[in-house]
């Protein structure tokens, strides 16, 4: 066991947050902590931390270990840039690097004696230095920063001028490279396209510590964690297992509590019921029994009925009217900010009734083809065309639709003055909105809170058209599967936008992915997409454009597609010939270098220093290439 939390109880002025809460965390084990917005999932990580006390309860972690925090928002206030700030995570590495050639300046010029005691010093400290990969910490570095989603241009900003997002990611690189032994992250896939939330997970599945997740992530979870904390009611709930074998547990054993709860409240009422008939026997044997009837009554531990999702939010969308069968045209759509293009010539149809999703890296320019369609901007070529009788409402991620000075009743007045105060209060409080929220202003609550506020409005605009910019993001996993549903039981047709790769599978009839500037078109979800992906993109949206307009031709017509499979076949059997023959050059540089450290420290060579050099200087040698290699087999590998 390597962190142990014990009766932990919270509460702040607005209310209890967590009471009596325990679990533990093993070596290596990757735990997820999930609960629906405002359950303490974060509050309970700042306590972890120390970074918030307990009312009561405590914190045990294993002696000697270290801990690493990844809070939601970071505010890094440094003027280093990227780079630099990754290199502070191996000062130690470098540093012995850097003592490491100054004793080799320093054997060269030394006496038989003094070399002797120079050789021993280096030995020990070279050993250290292969055990901390040094002769790697650069490729790590590397490696890390692009699997987030950085660019070997982006390695050079400084940090103060990245965004929020970048932020983020930054301080996740540094978090990862210093290999805490207990990782605690706190929504890590946020600021993430799908390409860094898919290395993320190869990342953590391997790390050899623990790992601690709070994510609305599902697909995410599924992935790396075996086991579930759930905060519900202001307790904590164990599950072994991913979120999926969570959820299938977590459906029965409510409909067991279910079961109990509805056999308890049968079993009072009936007694209830004898209650009342004995009294009205009026005779003394009958009280007696009666009162004794009561006080089991009383000593009865009432069971509370189990929340369920339906209970939660209620969301169902109806277009007003049926759309044309052709809801959408875009043709040959290209768009550019300044030197950097977007894409070009994209060309797709949208039908009615389908749920399409558009995929892609960060920048690639999803969210510019949904504002484009929605008439928010101008294109530089290309056409967008709108069906019959197709009504669009859009949701964006930046919740534009809302006024941060209206309150939320006045949100919904304003744009439905027709609806009565009462139906404007029952539709706040199907998104959980009840009581004295109604009054809160649009610009005070939460991005949670804003999101079911959009969805609220979209819910009444009755559009038959949905374009969704990121519309799980800020929604726990509850309200989550209440979109869901409601997409899936929708009549009309959906384009949305979104990361949420759990979201997609469920709801997805088809899916457009941006790659190479082009558009990749998908038949099915995100499962058909992870089947086909390398095979599709090879032929439709290559890295490199084909070489003549015979063969362009080729592919627009399908007849191509052979040879372009081939072709990239042909590619990555080359790629992975050169990673080979790398392995095998360095399997043999590893063994000279291990040679030449054997060499060193014979006693026959120890008075030679003309010998010593020669072998010190093949050992630099093939140690430099060494590293040149290990740079190269990363870039292959990534």
């Amino acid at each position: 066991m390597i962190l142990s939390c014990n009766h932990i109880s919270k509460a702040f002025v607005t209310g209890e947050v967590l009471n009596d809460c325990s679990f533990h965390i093993e070596e290596r084990e990757k735990a997820a902590i999930i609960g629906v917005n405002g359950a303490g999932k974060s509050t309970l990580l700042k306590i972890i931390t120390g970074e918030l006390n307990a009312d009561s309860g405590d914190v045990t972690i294993s002696k000697n270990k270290k801990l690493g925090y990844l809070a939601q928002y970071q505010d890094i206030d440094t003027d280093c840039t990227i780079i630099e700030e990754m290199y502070k995570t191996k000062e130690n590495i470098i540093k012995t690097e850097e003592r490491l050639r100054e004793l080799e300046l320093a054997m060269k010029k030394a006496d038989a004696e003094e070399l002797k005691s120079l050789m021993d010093t280096y030995s020990k400290l070279n050993h250290s230095f292969e055990l901390e990969n040094g002769y790697a910490y650069k490729s790590e570095i590397t490696g890390v920063l692009k699997g987030l989603g950085f660019t070997e241009e982006d390695f050079e900003k400084k940090i103060s001028s990245l965004s929020g997002g970048q932020k983020t990611r930054v301080f996740l690189s540094r978090l990862l490279l210093l290999k805490p032994d207990i990782i605690l992250l706190d929504e890590p896939t946020n600021h993430l396209d799908m390409e860094s939330i898919s290395w993320l997970e190869g990342f953590l599945n391997n790390y050899p510590g623990a790992v601690i997740i709070v994510s609305h992530d599902r697909y995410f979870l599924d992935k790396i964690v075996t086991h579930v904390i759930e905060i519900e009611n202001h307790r904590i709930n164990s599950y072994k297992g991913n979120y999926s074998e969570f959820a299938e547990k977590k459906t029965m054993q409510r409909e067991i509590e279910l079961k109990h709860y509805y056999n308890q409240q049968r079993e009072i009422k009936h007694q209830e019921e004898v209650i009342e008939k004995l009294k009205s026997f009026n005779r003394e044997k009958s009280i007696k029994r009666a009162e004794s009837r009561e006080k089991a009554l009383q000593k009865i531990d009432v069971l509370r009925k189990p929340v369920t999702i339906d209970a939660q939010m209620h969301l169902k969308l109806t277009p007003q009217i049926v759309s044309g069968n052709d809801v959408l045209h875009v043709g040959n759509l290209s768009k550019s900010f300044g030197d950097t293009t977007l894409f070009e010539d994209l060309s797709f149809d949208i039908k009615r009734g389908e749920k399409v999703a558009i995929i892609g890296a960060n920048g690639t320019g999803k969210t510019t083809i949904l504002k484009i369609i929605d008439d928010i901007l101008e294109p530089d070529a290309g056409e967008t065309v709108i069906g019959s009788k197709v009504f669009i409402g859009y949701y964006d991620q930046e919740h534009h639709v809302l006024t941060a000075e209206n309150t939320l009743f006045e949100e919904i007045s304003d744009a439905y003055p027709d609806m009565t105060n009462t139906e404007i209060r029952n539709i706040l409080a199907s998104f959980l909105f009840t009581g004295d929220d109604v009054f809160k202003r649009v610009g005070d609550i939460s991005g949670g809170e804003r999101g079911r506020m959009s969805l609220a409005k979209l819910m009444l605009s009755k559009s038959n058209f949905l374009i969704l910019d990121e519309p799980t993001n800020h929604l726990d996993i509850a309200s989550r599967e209440v979109l869901e549903d409601a997409i899936r039981n929708y009549d009309g047709t959906v384009l949305y936008v979104s990361h949420d790769r759990y979201f997609i599978n469920k709801t997805a009839t088809r899916i457009l992915e941006l790659k190479n500037k082009k558009m990749v078109n998908y038949l099915g979800n995100f499962d058909y997409y992870l089947e086909k992906k390398d095979e599709l993109t090879a032929i439709y949206a290559p890295e490199t454009e084909p070489d003549s307009p015979d063969t362009q031709s080729q592919i627009s017509s399908g007849k191509a597609d052979w040879k372009s499979m081939k072709e990239e076949q042909a590619r990555i059997r080359k790629i992975q010939n050169e990673i080979t023959r790398i392995e095998e050059q360095i399997e043999k540089l590893e063994e000279t270098v291990a040679e030449c450290d054997a060499d060193l420290v014979k006693p026959e060579y120890s008075t030679n220093v003309a010998k010593l050099i020669e072998i010190q200087k093949l050992k630099d040698e093939a140690e430099a290439e060494l590293e040149a290699l290990y740079e190269r087999w990363d870039d292959l590998n990534s």
